[in-house]
């Protein structure tokens, strides 16, 4: 979870504001401010859900709004109903505590208590896969059962009614929540410096107290270290958190006929030169097939995707549909000067006529409709270091938003053999592009509205489900414990069958 700074006198206030009850009318206010701006921004609100169904959810809420409550509070009963709209990017900014830069500086100086294991989660329950320091001994396999005496069980039953996939996707939570579980449990715990947590490992129950250990001096070094961007950090996108890189490209056979590249999100840095590299020795290795792993990739830029495809399409091509919002203005209401300092607002003041005006004109009405202008909704043609040979893509529950598009559309073309697991992210689109921040005038909770309604250019299934694999290969807790790849392991097997095959 990213620290918020500010002063402390601005945390003091948030802090005090956080704990204060706010009454049911005002409440009920919000409630009606949140629906409203739903309904001015959201350019698909009903896709999933209808309008009286949807009308019913936020008048049942209201009465159940009886008694005073703390934002915190009021954030567990409004975002279900948010998460009943099965839009995979839409949902409130849970209100967490924040904390001040001498709170933030002495965090630097520690190490993370759950941070530095890996999660899996099947069903309601939570189990640790890695053990990144060997803590205490604390096995993978093993399952967490509670947390300071509270069940894992019932925290993962409240965390699981807050996020949602888009439509009626069947994979997207388990990935997700294990991901964001911690960044709940912080939220509503705050910083703690020990938990007590009870184990299962092998039939065997087992407590840990678990602390925040004071980071050593050849940490702190590696951390610097790790810190300066090489010019291979750059252009792989180097994550200093994870010791690892988002881009990642290698030859998995000796005679490099079989390219592979992972992508764990789509963040742009320094992605048009990854990719031109990349494509470059694939097309001089003369590689016969390449893998596309984006497994647990949430998604990002719209461009890089596009990029991406201009190097896998044999013939001409346009990436998505033209992208509708609900009115001419929708992209100036994005509250340009949100959360801002005083000399950032005296920047913003100068710039804004130029982006007022920019936003502006990259609106156009169609058909009684309005529509955004993008670069990916435009004719493509091929890069010429395209690669002409099979292509195979990875996918699972954690493939999400520009992951989707992607498979969607590469499905859609016959481009590539999707192997794994049904998408986080609908087949036929999403809303997002960028965001409408909202804030609810009496809780002051964040509202972020997607504005885009971006969808690949595709013939649309209408199944209101992710894209679904060419082969099925699910992913399993012992697979992760065993460090196999049974998806990987079947696209070997496969080329293998066909090199082998007489032409």
């Amino acid at each position: 979870m990213a620290f918020t700074l500010t002063s402390c006198v601005s945390v003091k206030k948030y802090n005090e504001q956080q704990k204060a009850c706010i009454p049911p009318e005002k409440l009920k206010e919000d409630v009606d401010f949140a629906y409203s701006r739903l309904k001015e921004t959201h350019p698909q609100l009903y896709w999933y859900i209808p309008k009286k169904e949807l009308d019913h959810k936020f008048d049942s809420l209201k009465g159940t709004i009886t008694e005073p409550l703390t934002p915190l509070q009021f954030y567990f009963k409004l975002q279900p109903v948010i998460a009943d709209i099965r839009e995979g990017h839409l949902s409130l900014r849970i209100p967490a505590k924040l904390i001040t830069r001498k709170e933030i500086k002495a965090l630097e100086g520690k190490k993370g208590m759950f941070s530095r294991f890996g999660y899996f989660v099947e069903g309601d329950r939570l189990f640790i896969t890695e053990n990144k320091d060997s803590i205490q001994d604390i096995q993978p396999g093993t399952e967490i059962l509670s947390i300071d005496k509270v069940p894992v069980s019932d925290y993962i039953r409240r965390y699981r009614k807050l996020i949602s996939s888009d439509g009626f996707n069947t994979t997207f939570h388990p990935y997700y929540l294990k991901d964001v579980f911690f960044n709940y449990y912080v939220a509503e715990k705050g910083y703690e410096d020990q938990a007590i947590i009870e184990t299962l490992y092998h039939g065997q129950k087992k407590t840990y107290l678990l602390t925040r250990e004071t980071k050593s001096e050849s940490d702190l070094k590696q951390e610097k270290a790790n810190r300066k961007r090489t010019q291979e950090k750059k252009v792989n996108d180097y994550i200093a958190f994870s010791n690892s890189y988002n881009r990642n490209f290698r030859f998995l056979d000796q005679d490099s006929t079989i390219a592979y590249i992972k992508v764990k999100s789509f963040s742009s840095d320094y992605s048009s030169r990854f990719y031109k590299e990349t494509f470059s020795r694939i097309k001089n290795a003369n590689s016969q097939y390449l893998i596309i792993d984006i497994r647990n990739n949430y998604g990002g830029s719209l461009e890089e995707i596009n990029n991406l495809y201009s190097y896998l399409s044999p013939e001409p091509y346009t990436l998505i549909k033209p992208s509708q919002v609900t009115s001419g203005t929708s992209p100036v209401k994005t509250n340009y000067f949100r959360k801002t300092g005083f000399l950032q607002y005296v920047l913003k003041t100068l710039t804004y006529p130029a982006f007022f005006f920019g936003q502006t004109f990259s609106t156009y009405r169609k058909d009684g409709k309005f529509y955004y202008k993008t670069k990916a909704d435009k004719p493509s043609k091929p890069k010429k270091d395209a690669f002409q040979g099979k292509v195979f893509v990875l996918i699972n529950g954690g493939s999400f938003s520009a992951s989707s598009i992607l498979t969607a559309k590469m499905k859609n073309d016959k481009r590539a053999v999707l192997v794994g697991e049904e998408t986080g992210g609908a087949n036929d689109g999403t809303v997002a592009g960028f965001y409408s921040y909202q804030t609810l005038p009496n809780s002051n909770i964040d509202l972020p509205i997607g504005v885009l309604l971006v969808q690949p250019n595709i013939t649309f299934t209408g199944t209101q489900k992710g894209v679904v694999p060419d082969v099925t290969i699910p992913e399993t807790i012992q697979d992760v414990l065993d460090k196999k790849d049974p998806e990987l392991d079947w696209v070997m097997k496969e080329i293998e069958k066909e090199k082998t095959q007489p032409h």
